[in-house]
């Protein structure tokens, strides 16, 4: 198998030759953390993948939500066409965890509903890591909870060839015995089907068929299909099946952990009774026996992960397996891989706070006999645990927190970008009207006016949601085209405000913390901070710096803080992006740059999805018919090739479209997506 190989068009340029060479060599010299501090713009991304190329470690990249993570996992398959990039975060696409508030005596159950193609995806990216060593996985923070021993998961994996001595009844059993499920309808990863003296397979990891044909008790021979279009794709000397499911436990196993269950019932009752507990006992005995009676009968209940530690035979409180068991480790058992935390002042405090919030929701529930307490161990890692059991560390960020400053030891700058914008000029400006000034709110309206006028988009940020209301009224009032977007605005619209913003059909959006991390608006000249010195959470050092970071894709691009007074974190920003443009421009007028803005392309995923989902499956329905009437199976067959394209790409909203038109044409009714509300119990 080829190490790492990557492919791009364009070579490092700015800082990123000097911060590849640095990063690469305290790799090298075994530094534990170091911290990359790229700017925004600067290619932190590309930085690291020439990072990965030089040292050849299998990858951990983990980012703080699932869209981030997505992008990401575009970027470096783009980077790595040839190796193995993978995409790892929570499937569901709805997930109401299990709870009980005391106070009014509300039990709120367990509701999920997985999502079957990240499903795929986590499997994917588990095999290709027990597979071979040129992997990226881009996860979520939902690496860091529990999945199941990889040693179980890899001990079961059904390898069969060409002259296998084994039955077509026997290979049945073993799928079953790995939980494929058999079905007489179309395939989907982790089922089959028998047709004759064959078998039809398709892997949990793949949306592929792998047909076996038998001649008696001998594999005769194994095709590889695609599903869609039945074209073979190839002929193969084997074949393998990683388990339907991470979490696997022999029968063996399986009674030895019916029989520590009861044991833990035992005494936990026997603790209420001499609490005098009477209602929790009860409500313990009568779920716990009939989570037992399921377990004998079917392999399963509903909320068996809770009894995970007596499945793994693990002590209490010890850490669960999660997806960084996966990761190769040396002969000493110490990771043997290479962990990238992006945007790291908001990946660490969530890393930091899965733990607590999930104990004290559990704990809760022990408390009022819902759960044994062995359902506190069915949880995500400490963050002391995470720090064990991760390889060296690559902190990435603008903004780099104290945790990374405090652990790194080395931090290498990123500051001058590949297309020679320099960071804005910053203009500081009073709150209060005084003598000939009008106060900031009237201040900012004439400087909007001018950059209107010029042809430039502006971002204000204000200090509550209801304030960014006010002002995009008040800025409608005063003939600015102006909108507002803050965390009450659904996900679906605020990408339609967004779209709307670049293309210009308003020129100013107001906000609170939306404008910070993630958000690419290269038509932005000029950002307003409205209330710059008011010490806080949205005008921290870090939170200023971002946002400030708003108005660095523009060759224009300039800042407006309004402040009455110079507080700590106002000077901290101020002086850092000072510091930054210094040396951008120095850097520029020693090798003779011209900064340009960035240029890209407006994309609008809303183009399908224009007032909801339901209009856009409509029309397209409509405009199908026509094919549909000619072919009903071949519009079909391309639909479902189109779906899992989409897919792939990790376009989920199109891949959801497109899975709700197949139904629509097959007859079938759409996809379950009802509305969620907490169970009450006595």
């Amino acid at each position: 198998m080829s190490g790492f190989k990557l492919k791009s068009d364009w070579l490092p340029a700015g800082d990123q030759p000097e911060a590849i060479k640095q990063l690469t060599d305290g790799l090298q010299k075994g530094m534990r953390y170091q911290t990359l501090l790229g700017v925004t713009g600067s290619g932190k991304t590309f930085t690291v993948a020439n990072v990965i190329q030089h040292v050849q470690k299998p990858t951990l990249v983990i980012a703080h939500n699932k869209t981030l993570a997505a992008q990401l996992a575009q970027e470096y398959r783009s980077f790595f066409p040839e190796n193995a990039v993978h995409y790892f975060v929570s499937y569901y696409d709805y997930y109401q965890p299990e709870a009980y508030l005391p106070t009014t005596d509300t039990y709120i159950e367990k509701d999920a509903q997985i999502n079957e193609e990240i499903d795929r995806l986590r499997h994917a990216s588990t095999q290709a890591l027990l597979s071979r060593p040129d992997v990226i996985i881009v996860a979520s923070v939902s690496c860091i909870y529990g999945l199941g021993s990889p040693d179980e998961y890899l001990k079961v994996n059904l390898k069969l060839a060409l002259g296998d001595g084994i039955s077509r009844n026997e290979v049945i059993r073993k799928l079953v015995n790995v939980y494929f499920d058999r079905t007489n309808a179309d395939l989907r990863p982790g089922t089959f089907r028998g047709v004759g003296n064959t078998l039809e397979v398709m892997p949990t990891g793949e949306v592929m068929i792998y047909q076996l044909t038998f001649s008696g008790s001998t594999i005769e021979s194994i095709m590889k299909i695609d599903p869609i279009t039945r074209a073979i794709i190839g002929n193969e000397k084997a074949c393998f099946f990683f388990p339907a499911k991470h979490f696997i436990t022999p029968e063996d196993e399986r009674k030895r952990a019916v029989a520590d269950i009861r044991i833990e019932l035992g005494a936990q009752l026997k603790a209420f009774d001499k609490e005098k507990k009477l209602l929790e006992a009860e409500r313990l005995k009568r779920r716990t026996k009939y989570d037992i009676a399921m377990i004998e009968e079917v392999g399963y209940c509903s909320g068996i992960e809770n009894y995970s530690r007596h499945f793994s035979g693990k002590a209490p409180g010890e850490p669960p397996e999660t997806l960084l068991s996966y990761f190769p480790h040396a002969k000493d058992g110490s990771p043997d891989f290479l962990t990238v935390i992006d945007e790291s002042h908001v990946t660490v405090p969530q890393l930091r706070g899965m733990y607590a919030g999930d104990q004290s929701r559990k704990k809760t529930l022990v408390e009022h006999g819902f759960r044994l307490p062995s359902a506190c161990d069915n949880r995500p890692l400490k963050f002391d645990e995470w720090g064990v059991r991760v390889g060296q560390v690559l902190f990435t960020s603008a903004t780099p927190a104290d945790f990374e400053r405090e652990v790194s030891e080395a931090t290498v700058e990123q500051v001058i970008r590949p297309t020679g914008l320099v960071d804005p000029e910053i203009d500081v400006r009073p709150i209060v009207q005084k003598g000939n000034y009008p106060g900031q709110i009237a201040d900012f309206i004439n400087e909007a006016t001018v950059t209107v006028k010029n042809g430039g988009r502006i971002l204000v940020t204000t200090l509550t949601k209801k304030m960014a209301e006010d002002l995009a009224a008040y800025l409608k009032e005063k003939k600015v085209k102006a909108e507002y977007l803050h965390s009450d605005v659904k996900t679906i619209d605020r990408i339609k405000i967004l779209t709307e913003f670049r293309k210009g059909t308003f020129d100013c959006l107001v906000g609170v913390n939306l404008l910070r991390e993630g958000l690419d608006l290269p038509e932005v000249s000029l950002v307003a901070i409205l209330d710059a010195d008011k010490e806080g959470f949205l005008r921290s050092e870090t939170s200023l710096i971002q946002t400030i970071g708003r108005a660095a894709r523009n060759v224009l691009g300039r800042v407006l803080l309004y402040a009455d007074v110079s507080t700590g974190s106002l000077a901290a920003a101020i002086g850092e992006t000072n510091r930054r443009r210094a040396v951008q421009v120095e850097y520029n007028r020693v090798h003779g740059i011209t900064p340009q803005s960035i240029k890209k392309k407006i994309k609008d995923i809303t183009e399908e999805l224009q007032s909801s989902h339901d209009k856009a499956l409509k029309e397209l329905y409509l405009i199908d018919q026509t094919k549909f009437a000619k072919d009903p199976a071949k519009l079909i067959r391309q639909k479902e090739k189109e779906m899992t394209a989409a897919a792939k790409e990790l376009d989920f909203e199109t891949a959801a479209l497109l899975r709700d038109e197949i139904a629509l044409l097959k007859g079938e009714p759409l996809h379950p997506n009802a509305e969620k509300r907490p169970r009450k119990r006595r």
